[in-house]
């Protein structure tokens, strides 16, 4: 089955804005966490951002506070990641990441902490 896919990534120029998707056709997101991890080249996967619940407070990086902006629809089974002001630092791969069911937040910025990952989207920005 398909789980988690990403989509909406490209290549955008600094100052751009980019709306990402995560779609979770395999997944009931009501009592999941989700959360936005991003790899560039020659770095190790970071946390971006979180939104653990529908309707929780998001969760971010300082690396991408003020500029990103992290939602979801769990009717839809959709989260969104919201990206504006891009900088070149933001060229990475992105991902959507979902936690089992029921799991506590003890750390939603851990990787450990999620199971379901999607295949990730490419996002490029030049100067």
């Amino acid at each position: 089955q398909v789980y988690v896919e990403e989509s909406g990534g490209g290549l955008m120029q600094a100052g751009d804005s980019l709306r990402l998707s995560c779609v979770t056709p395999g997944l009931n997101l009501d009592s999941r966490g989700m959360a936005w991890f991003r790899q560039a080249p020659g770095k190790d996967r970071e946390f971006v951002a979180s939104l653990w619940r529908e309707t929780d407070s998001p969760v971010y990086a300082d690396s991408v506070k003020g500029r990103f902006t992290v939602s979801r629809d769990n009717a839809k089974k959709t989260g969104y990641l919201q990206m504006n002001s891009l900088k070149p630092e933001d060229t990475a791969l992105y991902y959507c990441a979902v936690s089992k069911r029921d799991t506590i937040a003890s750390d939603p910025a851990a990787r450990r902490t999620y199971t379901y990952w999607g295949p990730g989207t490419q996002v490029t920005v030049s100067s």
